[in-house]
This record gives structure tokens, sequence and C-alpha cells, in this order.
């Protein structure tokens, strides 16, 4: 199976001319009855090979994580020694896996095992140094701050050396850290009666400015043919979880069974508008990141109108049902969402298909 990358490495090789990498998207895209960014491609597994290699990688990267404990052990916290270890191994094994093989799974291992082992190694040198501090909130959101600063910057130097799509994302990740405990050392966590409502707002107004970062390298590649589409994939993954979780914690969803039947029914009026969101941009991010809500939500309305016995196959019928249904008629139901938004929004959505 090819890449588009792959297509496109071809045509400027000289491989294969542009008109016949458009002509073999086209016939591929008539075959399935959808365009090529309805299918909201990206590349994770091109054979067995990239599970084999992934597993040697865990097992390396694990490894690594055990010496550097052995060498140097921190009761309580992240042991540093091991997280550079693993960011170390990660980043040599990155230069032949990634850069020369270009695998794609291994890839994302590798560039998570470098970005966590980064973050956690610093933060196991900020626990260290804030055991021996009187203000421990505030001097520990300011070093969580700056070891999220470092570890972005981390990720943006793998970025340049590697070009992995993820690795956007996990920087975005970072800096989002750094953002958030600064504000929180800034603001006094402690001053409030409910910190876990501060952190969920500012986690949430960071999550949709991550939508919004990932709508623009959407639409910088409206064709989805390129790497910048799948920078724009891995991004609205992390935003969709940090956009959810927020909004169903308010509805109440997280507090216990007992959700009450106005919260169920906020649960799923707030998934439908998620699922018109996600049939604009063409991403299916948000949908599954609520998923857990709704079938929270849903159990609950059919355990207190009666059906307790089947409540919970009758929720997963409903949604399993819906999801193959939606998944069925994507495009149909995408076209006419995409068409009644005004033409300015159209031209910066992915096309949806006219057949």
């Amino acid at each position: 199976m090819y890449s588009q990358e792959d297509l496109n490495s071809a045509v400027s090789a000289g491989v294969i001319s542009a008109e016949a990498a458009d002509a073999l998207r086209a016939h591929i895209a008539a075959q399935k009855d959808a365009t090529t960014a309805d299918a909201e491609h990206f590349r994770l597994i091109t054979g067995f090979n990239d599970i084999f290699v992934s597993i040697g990688v865990v097992i390396m990267l694990v490894a690594m994580g055990a010496i550097g404990d052995a060498l140097y052990s921190n009761n309580n916290g992240p042991s540093p020694a091991s997280g550079f270890l693993v960011a170390g191994a990660a980043w040599l094994l990155a230069e032949f896996f990634t850069l020369k093989k270009r695998m794609a799974l291994p890839s994302i291992l590798l560039l998570l095992g470098f970005v966590g082992g980064v973050f956690f190694g610093l933060l196991g040198f900020a626990v260290s140094v804030i055991e021996s501090s009187d203000n421990n909130d505030t001097l520990g959101a300011i070093l969580v701050s700056g070891a999220g600063l470092v570890t972005a910057a981390a990720a943006w130097l793998h970025w340049k050396r590697f070009m992995v799509p993820i690795t956007i994302a996990a920087g975005t990740a970072a800096l989002t850290v750094t953002v958030v405990a600064l504000i929180l050392a800034a603001i006094g966590i402690d001053t409030f009666a409910e910190p876990e409502q501060v952190i969920l707002t500012l986690v949430f107004v960071a999550g949709l400015a991550i939508f919004a970062f990932a709508m623009r390298w959407d639409m910088s590649d409206t064709s989805r043919e390129t790497r910048r589409s799948d920078v724009a994939f891995w991004l609205h993954l992390l935003a969709a979880p940090m956009i959810a979780h927020p909004v169903f914690t308010l509805i109440g969803v997280t507090d216990g069974n007992n959700i009450g039947i106005g919260a169920a029914v906020a649960v799923l009026a707030v998934y439908i508008i998620f699922g018109l969101v996600a049939l604009a941009v063409d991403r299916r991010a948000l949908l599954v990141s609520a998923l857990a809500y709704v079938l929270i939500a849903l159990t609950w309305l059919f355990r207190t109108f009666g059906a307790v016995e089947l409540n919970f196959a009758l929720t997963a019928l409903v949604i399993g049902s819906a999801l193959l249904m939606l998944s069925a008629m994507w495009t149909p139901i995408r076209r006419a969402v995409v068409n009644a938004l005004p033409s300015d929004f159209q031209s910066r959505l992915p096309a949806a298909n006219a057949a």
C-alpha cells in the first residue's frame, strides 16, 4: 500500500508523472465512493515488519529505563537518568528506523520515547528540588513549566531532524503544559475553593487553541496529500479529549452513576454538536473522545426507563449501530453539512464528494 507521501515522492523523483499520480488517486477515490481527503488516511503500519521492529523498540526503551533506575533511583519521582537514557536511545534508533528506513509505527514510538524521556528526566530533577523547598506548589508549577518548555524545544529539534508528523502534537502538548503550569503558578491555585474547575477551564481553552492550530494545518492541505494532513490528524487527536472531558465534566457525567435525565440529554445534545463539527472538518477524533461519556449517559437512560438487565447491551447496540451507519453514510451526510455552510468556510475545508 502506498501513501500520498510516497506518490508525491515518486512524482518529485520523476518515476511517474503528476498526471499519472492524479489519475491513480482519482481511480482509488472512485472505487471507494469517497475523495482521498474523506478517507482520512495516515501512515501507521505498512507491514508486519513494522510491528516486529516496534516490539524491539519497546523492549529496548524499557531496558534503558530500567538501567537508568538502577543508576539513579528517586523514590518520590521519576529517575532523571532513566528519562535521559530513554531519550538518548530513542534518538539514536530514530537515526536508522526513521531517517533511513522510514518506518511509521516505530517512528511514532521513538518520538514518544524521546519526548517522554526528556520530560520525565527533567521532572525527576524538579522533584528533587521541590522536596527541599518550603513553597512546593508555586515552585513545582514553575519547574514543571520549565520542563515543558525544554521538552517542546527538544520536540522541535526532533521535527527538524526527522519530520515525524506526530512531533508537532507532542511539542504542542509540552507547550500546553508550560502555559497551564505558569498560569497556575501566577494565580495561586490554592486560593480557589474548587481548583479542579480552574484546571479544567484552562485545559478546555487550551484544547480549543490546539483545535484551531490543527485547522490551520488542515486548511493548508485541503486535498490531504502531504505530511501537513498527518500533522493535523495528530493535533486533532490531542485537542479532542482536552475539549470533550471538561465539557462532560461540567455537565456532571463524571460525578457518578446517578447523573440525572437533564445531564444525560445534554450529553447526547453535545455529542450531536461534536458530530456536526467532525463532519464539517472531516475529522473523527471528537466523536471517538466523547464516546465513553455517551455510553455512560445512554446506560443511565436505559436503566432509568426499566431496561435494567439489558441496559449495557442496548447501549452498545445503539452506539455501535449509529457509528457504523455514520461510517457507511459519511460522504453523503458530510456533503449535506458542508453545503449548508457559508461558501467562505466551504473553500477552507476538504471538498465533499459530489458523486
